[in-house]
């Protein structure tokens, strides 16, 4: 089996489907809420409507869902604030 990196990466699809490398577990999920663990211990959560998981593989850390996506929590704060410090 080969040893997946910690090196993760988020894609907003035009605000209607969200992906993500090197995920963990997915915590928790509804049609409005899609909480994620990465490899590297940072938690995402995913806000929206009509959010559906599309494929998570554990084995090879993809993810993928489809949506309305409205916002992006990384590790506690939105993806703007940890892009801006």
């Amino acid at each position: 089996m080969q040893e997946r990196s910690k090196n993760h990466k988020l894609i907003v699809d035009n605000r209607q489907g969200v992906s993500a490398t090197d995920v963990d577990a997915v915590l928790s999920f509804n049609e409005n809420k899609i909480s994620l663990r990465l490899l590297d211990g940072t938690k995402a959560t995913v806000t929206g409507g009509g959010l559906k998981i599309i494929g998570f593989s554990k084995t090879d850390g993809t993810f993928l869902a489809t949506g309305e996506i409205a916002s992006i929590v990384y590790g506690g704060k939105s993806l703007v604030q940890k892009l801006f410090k």
